[in-house]
């Protein structure tokens, strides 16, 4: 029970994560160098560059006051909540921006054998739709990282408190990227790529989108797309996962249903209830 409780609790996070970001896993048992998660794992091959296109951000359907809460099942057993959220419009070197937060946490009962309280907040440029700032707060188990980085969109350079790194142009961090896509108008058979960059990493990321489906959640009934998200570059380990989200088929793009696969089973991050941005309620 420990291990399945300690996988689930790390997936519990990483489930709601649009893009590669590294965690801690088995903490306190391997060393940095070799913590990862199923994301380390996302299919890393190549699709031929004439598949993948390029979009301009179409409608936004999120803004201030959105909430969407989600329960974190392992198979029928719920691990726990999580949440997404823009809190509030925040101002960085005089631009507005939409304050993304997103917190994950085990339920008692996963907690008894590996405790998550992770929190991430990501600061979005509302004109550009692009990250100025990331950070993620982890408490895992006995783990604890605390880590911070500003993207210069003007000069392309990500700045942490120990280096700088060049970035390519509208980069997005893992929360930011997430919100990007929903913007986008997609159809199905695209694939659609965008810069991305994480722990100090530049990942270009392929969304592809496979298909329409309606799915059943607790927060209701949803007509949807079903999208994959995948990192281009070379595998890092051998075992091979997959992310599939599905985002609501109109002008919200709400991420309904998020699933990856974990050694043994399945985690999936399903929405029971959701707040719209206080523009859109009437």
């Amino acid at each position: 029970m420990s291990v399945i409780a300690k996988s689930v609790a790390i997936l519990l996070v990483a489930v709601l994560s649009f893009a590669a970001r590294p965690i801690a896993c088995q903490v306190n048992e391997v060393p940095d160098s070799l913590r990862y998660t199923f994301y380390d794992s996302l299919y890393a091959f190549e699709l031929p560059d004439s598949h993948v296109i390029e979009l301009l951000p179409g409608f936004v359907g999120f803004g201030e006051g959105e909430k969407l809460v989600y329960s974190v099942q392992y198979g029928i057993v719920n691990a726990g909540e999580a949440t997404l959220e823009i809190r509030n419009i925040a101002r960085i070197g005089g631009v507005d921006c939409y304050r993304i937060v997103s917190n994950a946490r085990t339920n008692d009962v996963f907690s008894l054998f590996f405790k998550v309280r992770d929190r991430f907040e990501s600061l979005m440029d509302t004109t550009e739709l692009y990250s100025l700032h990331y950070e993620k707060h982890l408490r895992e188990g006995r783990f604890r990282r605390d880590n911070a980085v500003d993207f210069d969109q003007r000069a392309h350079i990500a700045k942490t408190d120990k280096k700088e790194i060049p970035i390519a142009p509208r980069t997005q961090d893992v929360l930011s990227a997430l919100y990007y896509v929903r913007t986008l108008p997609l159809e199905v058979g695209q694939s659609v790529s965008f810069a991305s960059h994480t722990d100090g990493k530049n990942y270009p990321l392929v969304v592809k989108v496979l298909r329409e489906e309606t799915v059943t959640v607790d927060a209701g009934t949803f007509a949807c797309l079903v999208v994959e998200p995948i990192l281009r570059g070379p595998a890092i380990f051998t075992q091979k996962g997959r992310l599939t989200v599905w985002l609501t088929n109109d002008r919200y793009r709400i991420p309904v249903l998020m699933k990856s696969k974990v050694v043994i089973g399945s985690v999936a991050a399903v929405l029971k209830e959701y707040t719209l941005a206080r523009k859109f309620r009437n």
